[in-house]
């Protein structure tokens, strides 16, 4: 499918520079792109690539597009350029046309698969082949459950929701509107609760709560959020989870917060909205972290984040604070080297 400069601009209600007829079918990374390619630039240290690239079609931030850039820029009849206020958020807006195009949405159901006489199925929904929907599921209108997913009994399914092949919804959890699961997610195992007896056996402790996740969420493919021993676990509207991240019983998660890959969350932690977890961060159980807190890779949440901000190292501490240390600590072997001379030299000399 192609697309013009023109078509491209008045979709995003960008500035035109250039040839308005200049047609694309692909997209590009700037240096990279061939004519026939759309790319984009948000960030000035790739605002040279825009007199090299060979992209038909360039995005920009207007910030970006001084005076001096469109001088020294030919703009050919093989070329345009559309300034944007956010280059980056245009391209998401163009993708999520082009995605639409790509994996339109589907409606049926496939056969075979087992619906629960209780269930009432959307005329606009997609039930996948070897899809199992349990008693007492309400599904919301455009659903998409793809092949091989498992819906237990009592589950509510909002408008909109993706669920796509092989993610396992177990029983009484609640997914909203316009949400996103990824292959190998499951929602609602057990958490991991377990009591030794007096003979040192460890006991099951039932997990009889549920999940609830709220509206505009995505969940990454094999992902896990744990049902609650009591009560809930929450996952907020907006929030992101990467693939392979473990969110554990009783957690809540606070709205438009990003949680990276292979992070993993103990039980009961509360965490605040806008927070920022990259990958392989540890988050221990039984915390509370403040809203606006950003973690580094492979943090350790310990204890208690009281305040917005940029952490790092494990346990966490001030992102400033760590750097400071971290230089010290490699002067540590050149610290103790002098250390160990000049204890040498004292009891050589202890006069």
């Amino acid at each position: 499918m192609q697309f013009s400069a023109q078509q491209i601009a008045t979709l995003l209600g960008g500035k035109l520079y250039g040839n308005a007829q200049v047609l694309v079918s692909d997209i590009s990374p700037i240096e990279s792109a061939e004519s026939h390619h759309l790319s984009f630039i948000t960030d000035n240290k790739y605002t040279p690539f825009i007199s090299k690239t060979q992209a038909g079609v360039i995005l920009i931030t207007e910030a970006l597009l001084r005076p001096s850039l469109l001088e020294n820029l030919t703009l050919s009849v093989q070329r345009a350029v559309i300034a944007v206020p956010n280059a980056r958020g245009a391209m998401a807006q163009l993708l999520q046309l082009v995605s639409k195009t790509i994996n339109p949405p589907r409606q049926g159901i496939e056969q075979p698969s087992f619906i629960s006489d209780s269930v009432a199925v959307p005329e606009d929904a997609y039930i996948g082949a070897l899809a199992y929907i349990g008693k007492n599921v309400h599904l919301g209108k455009g659903v998409q459950i793809y092949p091989h997913v498992f819906i237990g009994d009592n589950v509510t399914i909002g408008d909109n929701t993706i669920l796509y092949s092989g993610v396992k919804v177990y029983y009484n959890c609640r997914i909203g509107a316009d949400c996103i699961l990824h292959s190998g997610a499951v929602i609602g195992a057990d958490g991991f609760g377990f009591e030794p007896d007096e003979k040192g056996i460890n006991r099951k402790l039932p997990q009889i709560g549920g999940v609830i996740i709220e509206d505009d969420v995505e969940i990454g493919a094999n992902t896990t959020v744990d049902r609650a021993m009591m009560g809930n676990t929450i996952i907020h509207r907006n929030v992101k989870i990467d693939n392979l991240v473990q969110v554990a019983h009783n957690v809540e998660i606070g709205e438009s917060t990003f949680i990276c890959a292979q992070v993993g969350i103990a039980g009961s932690t509360k965490i605040g909205d806008h927070c920022i977890f990259t990958g392989q961060v540890g988050v221990a159980g039984h915390i509370e972290i403040a809203d606006h807190a950003v973690f580094g890779a492979q943090s350790g949440i310990a204890g208690n984040i009281r305040k917005s901000g940029t952490y790092l190292g494990s346990p966490a501490i001030d992102a400033g604070l760590f750097k400071r240390a971290f230089v010290g600590f490699k002067q540590l072997p050149d610290i103790l080297l002098r250390l160990h001379n000049l204890e040498k030299n004292l009891t050589n000399n202890p006069s």
